[in-house]
Order: structure tokens, then sequence, then C-alpha cells
């Protein structure tokens, strides 16, 4: 089991996680949608393909862009598409829980 963790708040956790690059990608069923808003960035990766951004927000402070997903993405990264990894200040912890 992993945790996304912002501002002392879980904000999604999972068991059924797929790793790229370095970085854990959470089903979207996953999240908590009360700390999520999407924001208006999208970047470009070759090989994944456009991304798009959420900030968090909990307790009325936002992290900026702290979470990405690729809505559609190129058939090399189809495993992620719709998954959301995290960065600038989530921890992702690991947990013995089942």
């Amino acid at each position: 089991m992993i945790k996304a963790m912002w501002n002392n708040t879980i904000i999604a956790q999972t068991s059924d996680y797929e790793t790229v690059d370095g970085n854990k990608y959470f089903p979207p069923g996953t999240l908590d949608m009360r700390y999520f808003r999407l924001s208006e960035t999208h970047t470009n990766c070759h090989w994944k393909g456009d991304a798009s951004y959420y900030d968090i927000v909990v307790d009325g402070q936002v992290n900026k862009d702290g979470a990405w997903f690729y809505p559609v993405t190129e058939p090399a990264a189809k495993n992620i598409t719709g998954y959301v990894a995290f960065w600038n200040g989530v921890k992702i912890v690991e947990t013995a829980d089942a």
C-alpha cells in the first residue's frame, strides 16, 4: 500500500499502482477528490503524451500543479492512462496496510 500525503493529509492511497520513470502513478479512483482542483497547466512528454495537472488544496493551502496525469497517452505509456503522479512536496509513503 502506498499513500500520497501533503500538508499532513492523505490525499490518495492504493495498493494497485504503476511505476514509470521513478514516479508512482495512482489510479484515478484512489484520489480523495476533495483535495484536487484541475489546473490550466499542460506539458508534453515525447513518449507519454500531453499531461494535465491538478492543484492540490488542503486546509486553504495550495500546491500549484502538485499532481499530473495523462488523459490520453502514447501507446508506450498506455498503462498509465488517467493515472496520477505527484511532486512538489507531496510525500509518497509505503505502508504495511493491505
